[in-house]
């Protein structure tokens, strides 16, 4: 999926020395840096995550209490 983003002429500049100096593309610290952010508000980041999120989220799925 492509979608465009727009960044001022300072920030462009300094993503590409870091893409450089990292030797990482674009993309690489672009992906980095949106599953740092979906992280910091905890957000599943790939479907596997977000499939085990949605099963911890059914009570059906708990542990039932032990009887005595």
């Amino acid at each position: 999926m492509r979608k465009r983003i727009e960044f001022d002429a300072e920030t462009w500049h300094a993503l590409r020395l870091l893409a450089g100096d990292s030797m990482k593309s674009l993309q690489e610290l672009a992906e980095e840096a949106f599953a740092d952010l979906l992280k910091k508000h905890g957000r599943p980041v790939t479907l596997k995550q977000a499939l085990k999120e949605s099963l911890r989220r059914q009570p059906a799925n708990d542990p039932r209490p032990r009887r005595k």
